[in-house]
């Protein structure tokens, strides 16, 4: 999927009312969730998505290795109102909003990403955090 297509979907997921919001979002969701994966899932993550979207994820998983992690092991541990604080903070808006572009993000990149790799992220994130991915969204709702 290319950039401005993953930035429109956005867009309009998170009834966002410009480009530059949606812009905003995704890369404060793709910046934070880099921070919760472990750093090698974090970089197979980064290499399907566009450049600038992957360049966030890279970054963090730099960062991470140059911390002293493995690049095996988890990422930061936080549940999911230290993730809606950090997207919160990047984006500008409150945490409300932040888990309802969250949301949106997430399913924009269960939409770009391979499946696999997708299975990967979910079983890597807590499960306050992965009931934002649409396959737990579409379990919860059914239960």
């Amino acid at each position: 999927m290319h950039h401005d297509e993953m930035i429109g979907k956005v867009q309009v997921l998170a009834h966002l009312p410009d480009r530059g919001s949606a812009e905003r979002a995704a890369h404060a969701v793709v910046s934070t969730l880099s921070e919760r994966l472990p750093s090698g899932l974090a970089r197979h993550v980064a290499a399907q998505l566009p450049p600038d979207m992957g360049a966030a994820m890279r970054e963090a998983a730099d960062a991470a290795d140059a911390a002293g992690a493995d690049s095996g092991t988890a990422g930061e541990r936080f549940g999911l109102t230290a993730f809606a604080g950090r997207i919160a903070d990047r984006a500008g808006t409150d945490e409300d909003t932040a888990l309802e572009e969250a949301a949106a993000v997430l399913e924009v990149l269960d939409a770009a990403l391979a499946p696999e790799l997708t299975e990967r992220m979910a079983g890597a994130l807590p499960a306050d955090i992965r009931v934002l991915l649409p396959t737990e969204r579409a379990t919860e709702e059914l239960g």
